[in-house]
């Protein structure tokens, strides 16, 4: 059954990113009664989930409940749920186990990685969108050390220690950085039986450059960056196959311990529950007030969105973009409450950054184009900026200090099933060691990542 509408205008907005949350928070300023409707119970910052990853931070100091950032806000209610469709003739939102009626409806469920038609790959190369994602990754790479330093200490060797990163755009060209930075610096001296110096960190795109979307000079220096902190980059490589262990670049096999996905993303399929058309991402065409043909009292926004600057070019998947949708959705709804026309969307561009490591970054802020320690800088600043909570920021700009000046790693914890096998004897290592068909199903054979909506 639907539930109760109240006096004032119901707006229901599904999804708690960065989108969603300005929209909410720029609603609660006008007279009516506001839903926010999420999976999830908080909030992420997604930009430095890189971070969760790589151990350097807490997923807590990332992260804040959604009802915590807009308990301020008394029209604002916030219900967990899981969106399964719309009836946009009845006006309602049905969500599992119940139904929301709306005057206007915001869809703001962003997106998750995709595997271009191989989902079977996911297993093995987890993407990195969530929370959950960025802890199963920080297992997947600091049980790989612990595994190799075991091997080592039981039989005077170990199998290499090859990392790769699928996808050269910002998240990936931040993984393959931040995983040599930590190799050569953060756990150089942690381990007694094997160099983790000697990691070999592989940055594969298939496309002929890195950071597509920056121009040239700030490419060029991206991959100069990388170089030096001994990343292997390697371009016009498209993968064709990945099996446990195993990247196949064309017939080419490269083994790995570790395989990571940053090579695509698909908007959240709640884009195609909405009847409307869809590019090959699955975001929905959207008209310049950012409502969906035919209704007008529907709002798509952010990731999920499909639209072109006054330049023809499309506007990306990035959170300032999001952000002043979820603004201008505010506006379109206050000019219709105030009897008045509705206006055209236009994103106000401020820049690009890209961060690679410590004290390595590129940005363009219009014309202006930094690149190394005066970038990672301004881009340090502007993500604690951005970030939700004053004490979110004091831990982060705490946590990055002491990283910065020691190249510690501050949240090296393996958590779920590890399936390290208890040595008991030294003759049962030697019998396991020995078993070449052991090792594997220790080492490779990483319980699966569940598959996730977004």
């Amino acid at each position: 059954m639907a539930m109760k509408q109240k006096s004032r205008p119901r707006v229901v907005i599904v999804g708690g990113g960065f989108g969603g949350l300005k929209a909410a928070e720029s609603l609660a300023r006008l007279p009516v009664q506001i839903t926010l409707v999420d999976r999830k119970n908080h909030h992420t910052f997604q930009p430095l989930l890189y971070q969760v990853a790589t151990a350097g931070i807490s997923p807590a100091e990332i992260a804040a409940p959604i009802r915590d950032v807009l308990h301020k806000h008394e029209n604002v209610e916030v219900l967990l749920g899981e969106v399964r469709g719309f009836d946009l003739q009845r006006r309602t939102v049905q969500v599992h186990g119940f139904e929301l009626g709306y005057d206007y409806l915001v869809v703001a469920a962003g997106a998750t990685h995709a595997y271009f038609g191989h989902d079977e790959w996911e297993p093995f190369a987890p993407g990195l969108k969530t929370i959950e994602d960025a802890l199963e990754i920080r297992r997947r790479i600091l049980l790989a050390y612990e595994l190799a330093e075991r091997e080592a200490a039981l039989t005077g060797t170990h199998r290499p220690l090859n990392f790769i990163v699928v996808g050269a755009g910002p998240t990936g060209v931040e993984l393959a950085g931040t995983l040599a930075e930590i190799a050569r610096k953060s756990l150089a001296e942690n381990f007694r039986n094997i160099d983790p110096a000697k990691t070999r960190v592989l940055l594969l795109e298939a496309g002929p450059s890195v950071l597509s979307t920056y121009p040239e000079d700030l490419r060029a220096s991206a991959v100069k960056q990388l170089e030096h902190l001994g990343v292997e980059v390697r371009t016009n490589s498209a993968v064709s196959d990945v099996r446990s262990g195993q990247v196949w670049i064309g017939n080419e096999i490269v083994p790995a311990e570790v395989v990571l996905w940053a090579a695509g993303v698909s908007a959240s399929p709640l884009g195609g529950a909405l009847g409307a058309s869809v590019d090959r991402a699955g975001r929905v065409f959207v008209e310049p007030d950012l409502s969906i043909p035919g209704h007008r009292e529907v709002f798509v926004i952010g990731d999920l969105a499909t639209l072109k600057d006054e330049h023809g070019k499309l506007l990306p998947g990035v959170a300032p973009v999001a952000m002043q949708q979820g603004k201008f959705v505010a506006r379109q709804i206050a000019a219709d409450l105030g009897g008045n026309s509705r206006e055209a969307f236009h994103y106000l561009d401020k820049g690009s950054l890209a961060t690679i490591g410590r004290a390595a970054a590129i940005a363009q802020l219009g014309k202006v184009h930094l690149s190394g320690f005066i970038a990672w800088v301004t881009w340090l600043f502007v993500h604690i900026m951005f970030l939700i909570g004053f004490r979110n920021r004091i831990l982060v700009m705490i946590q990055w200090a002491w990283s910065y000046l020691t190249y510690e790693r501050g949240a090296r914890l393996i958590t779920g099933e590890s399936r390290v096998v208890p040595v008991s004897s030294m003759e049962y290592a030697e019998q396991a060691m020995t078993s070449q068909d052991a090792l594997d199903e220790d080492v490779r054979e990483l319980p699966p990542m569940g598959k996730r909506s977004a």
